[in-house]
């Protein structure tokens, strides 16, 4: 069973869309995939109540009543969305629970600073350290030819972690959440250039680089 996380302390970067994305992508590979919801807010959650009974079957798991307790034993892939402020005890608690993690940071001058303030404490986590888990870093919500893109592009090639990915702002997201879809579920038409920026993520999702 391999479980990838989604997560940064800093909210509104984007992870559930992540998760859900990541989720549906493997559904669609044949595997058998959990998406465990560690957010109260349950953005996860309400995506998956949405999805239609014709698609590739997600398995629900409300991650913030009782953990990963209620996880089907039989899954491929658990991809966990992980509240947002999670420093301390409770960063260490979710680490546990990841091989890979996933970290979106947002075009921001603010996300970027406190994307730097995390990733040292997420360096820290013991399972970090001891090279029993792997994470990565997506910017998120991109807009191509603009300054601040240009900033966090910059941010993440210098930062001390493998950049994974680019992934634009784009309404296929929106169209996708709101139908309980995955990008990979939208018409090739609408969203082929979407599937080619998230090339780079699957595979390396599929690779041992991603693996500790």
């Amino acid at each position: 069973m391999r479980h990838i996380m989604v997560l940064n302390a800093k909210g509104g970067c984007g992870k559930s869309t992540l998760a859900t994305n990541i989720a549906s992508y493997f559904a669609n590979e044949g595997a058998t995939v959990a998406l465990a919801d560690y957010d109260p807010q349950r953005s996860s959650l309400d995506w998956l109540d949405r999805r239609p009974e014709n698609r590739p079957t997600i398995h629900a798991v409300a991650g913030f009543e009782g953990g990963l307790r209620h996880c089907p034993r039989n899954a491929d892939f658990v991809v966990i969305d992980a509240p947002a402020r999670s420093h301390g005890k409770e960063l260490t608690d979710l680490v546990r629970h990841a091989e890979t993690i996933l970290v979106p940071v947002l075009p921001s001058t603010i996300d970027m600073q406190a994307t730097t303030v995390f990733l040292d404490e997420l360096r820290n986590v013991g399972k970090i350290d001891r090279k029993q888990a792997k994470f990565g870093l997506v910017a998120n919500r991109v807009r191509d030819n603009t300054l601040i893109f240009d900033d966090l592009d910059e941010y993440l090639t210098k930062a001390r972690a493998p950049y994974i990915a680019a992934l634009r702002e784009a309404q296929n997201y929106v169209r996708a959440y709101t139908r309980g879809l995955g990008i990979f579920e939208l018409p090739e038409y609408l969203a082929w250039p979407d599937w080619d920026e998230w090339e780079p993520l699957t595979a390396w999702l599929r690779s041992k680089r991603s693996q500790p």
